[in-house]
């Protein structure tokens, strides 16, 4: 969930830091997400467990 307390600054940080994070994801795992993403464009998601925990 967003909290909507946040000031626009705030949110910018947070935004900024989730791009920064996305980008070194790419930078890592680009080919492999790329061949997960291709497989499931052809065989559909899997079951996806929306009970991670951190």
């Amino acid at each position: 969930m967003i909290p909507d307390y946040w000031t626009a600054r705030e949110a910018l940080a947070v935004y900024e830091f989730i791009d920064e994070i996305r980008e070194g994801i790419w930078n890592r795992y680009g080919l492999q997400l790329q061949e997960l993403m291709q497989e499931e464009v052809i065989t559909g998601p899997e079951e996806i467990d929306d009970d991670i925990e951190f």
